[in-house]
């Protein structure tokens, strides 16, 4: 199987996360951020994650790819935990701030999909058109970081276990552990200890990485 991603993309993170947690085998393709011809030679439209069978076909939306390998690869399905509705609610309250953080850094953290000047220019005019510039953004850092720390430090109760965030894992995980992976490429912002070891154990868990080594 082949699993067409962009390192940065949190829904990529998510359909990456299944093959690492059931140790199921997969080919990772990293496409350029304007790459418009290869997903629509595939699928007919610019998106990404993108799962190529082992028939040939693709299979697209994360958690659609999540669910297909969950029940028919590696076993018995492992995301059998409940789901909290307050984890749910503070996915949300991170989604307010996130992308302001996390956008205007990527371009400068050496990922596949921005390895030319044209996919990281047409990168910047498409979420500059949604959020902003760029600049204004990073110049909102202080702002954007003492808001998303005050929602780490109402989720740090909620984790259970460095190993599945309600005790078992579960499809939390799946949407949980992505967005906190991706504020790990800001500098600024510290990880209470509990978050930082979910953060930790479910990198390994996984096999998707963290940035905090990059971080800007």
């Amino acid at each position: 199987m082949k699993l067409y991603i962009y390192e940065h993309c949190p829904f990529c993170a998510r359909a990456r996360m299944i093959f690492g947690l059931k140790k199921v085998p997969v080919e990772l393709h990293v496409l350029l951020s304007d790459d418009f011809k290869t997903p629509e030679r595939m699928i007919g439209e610019k998106m990404v994650p993108i799962l190529q069978k082992d028939d040939g076909s693709y299979l697209l939306e994360s958690l659609d790819i999540v669910d297909y390998i969950d029940h028919n690869y590696g076993g018995k399905p492992i995301l059998t935990g409940v789901r909290s509705p307050e984890i749910a609610e503070l996915i949300k309250q991170f989604q307010q701030y996130d992308y302001r953080l996390e956008c205007p850094r990527y371009i400068k953290m050496g990922f596949a999909e921005f390895a030319t000047q044209s996919a990281i220019n047409d990168f910047v005019a498409s979420k500059s058109n949604k959020m902003g510039a760029f600049a204004d953004c990073m110049a909102q850092t202080d702002t954007l970081v003492s808001a998303v720390s005050n929602i780490l430090d109402r989720l740090e109760p909620f984790i259970i276990s460095p190993d599945a965030c309600n005790g078992s894992l579960s499809l939390d995980d799946i949407c949980l552990f992505p967005v906190l992976r991706n504020l790990t490429c800001v500098k600024e912002l510290n990880f209470p200890d509990k978050i930082r070891s979910y953060l930790q154990s479910m990198s390994k868990l996984s096999q998707v990485d963290l940035f905090f080594e990059r971080a800007i």
